[in-house]
């Protein structure tokens, strides 16, 4: 569906280009954003690399496993089906890390493989169970700390203060989070009890 969402929009400029005699500039505007784009990539590598680099330094350092025991309590009640030392757990804890220091590029290997462990406590089963639904509630909507790639690409683009966003990032994740754990806790106890179980 996107990829025609796509489609759409590329036709569609190009036809309005074309009917106002001005196809030259949807050449211009395609090329122009391409080396704006490689740009802004070049400029992510570097922030990326730093948080990543931070990451591996704490998970060695022990950081992340406080981080884990910190956050037990917490997951122990928003996974109860996910034992305690199970791979996905820790997978778990290190998506959301990752996910509060703003490195979703990060978050993203680490998300997979949770899903995979909880996928193997599901019994193959080809529906998600309470405990998947739940992690990607928190994955998509996860307070972020640092918004680390926002400010990088603030800072490709010459902003003044590309860290004045900081503030306003932990607002805004932090209601996200509130909502998606209370949805998912109230739709998880109003389905049927047999879901419930899961």
């Amino acid at each position: 569906m996107l990829n025609i969402i796509w489609l759409l929009l590329l036709v569609s400029g190009i036809i309005v280009a074309a009917l106002n005699g001005n196809i030259e500039v949807v050449s211009q505007a395609a090329l122009g954003a391409a080396r704006d784009a490689v740009e802004v990539c070049f400029n992510l590598i570097g922030i990326m690399a730093l948080w990543l680099g931070i990451m591996k330094i704490a998970e060695k350092g022990g950081l992340i496993q406080l981080l884990a025991y910190l956050l037990n309590p917490l997951l122990k009640r928003l996974f109860p089906s996910v034992p305690a030392g199970h791979p996905a757990m820790g997978a778990i804890v290190l998506n959301l890390s990752a996910n509060m220091l703003g490195l979703g590029n990060a978050a993203t290997p680490f998300g997979m493989k949770a899903m995979q462990e909880m996928q193997r406590l599901n019994g193959g089963s080809d529906q998600a169970s309470a405990a998947m639904c739940t992690f990607l509630a928190l994955n998509t909507s996860c307070i972020t700390l640092v918004p680390a790639t926002i400010i990088g690409i603030r800072v490709s683009c010459g902003s003044v203060d590309p860290t004045e966003i900081v503030g306003a990032c932990i607002f805004a994740t932090c209601c996200a989070s509130t909502v998606a754990i209370s949805l998912d806790w109230l739709l998880r106890n109003l389905t049927r009890p047999e879901r419930r179980k899961q």
